[in-house]
């Protein structure tokens, strides 16, 4: 630890830069908070970083449990999401929908350049009170429409 003669603490400066327009940081942080709170983005990133390369499927080992991790297994070798053009995938937005208490079923638009891709997968909550995938399944990549 840095101290100077006093006792005081010494560190970098920090920013003091305030020009950031205010929408940016409330929109950062409402998309933080919406990542934080339910397990449907969490899960949508790390199955987007199986399929696309990037991660191994055992990643996801103790967060899929029969079928889906068979399924996973299946398809992360021919990693259907990997970009074509050296643009990283992104999860663009993840809904879900509970068809009975205890399951998510979710579904994300992955984007990749102007190659969009659809995602669902069904979460159901163990006794544990984990939440884990039960089944994954990929939709046909496009190209996106111009906005």
């Amino acid at each position: 630890m840095n101290r100077t003669a006093g006792g005081n603490r010494t560190r970098p400066p920090g920013r003091r830069d305030r020009r950031r327009p205010a929408a940016t940081v409330a929109t950062a942080a409402v998309a933080r908070a919406r990542r934080q709170s339910t397990p449907r983005y969490w899960f949508a990133d790390r199955l987007l970083a199986v399929l696309s390369g990037q991660r191994p499927v055992h990643w996801m080992l103790g967060h899929t449990v029969g079928e889906a991790y068979d399924q996973l297994a299946r398809l992360a070798p021919g990693a259907p999401l990997r970009p074509a053009e050296r643009v990283t995938p992104v999860v663009r937005a993840c809904d879900e929908f509970h068809p009975v208490p205890g399951v998510i079923e979710a579904f994300a638009r992955i984007s990749a350049g102007d190659r969009l891709t659809a995602m669902a997968f069904r979460l159901e909550l163990c006794p544990d009170q984990r939440w884990r995938c039960t089944a994954i399944e990929l939709g046909t990549p496009r190209a996106s429409r111009p906005s």
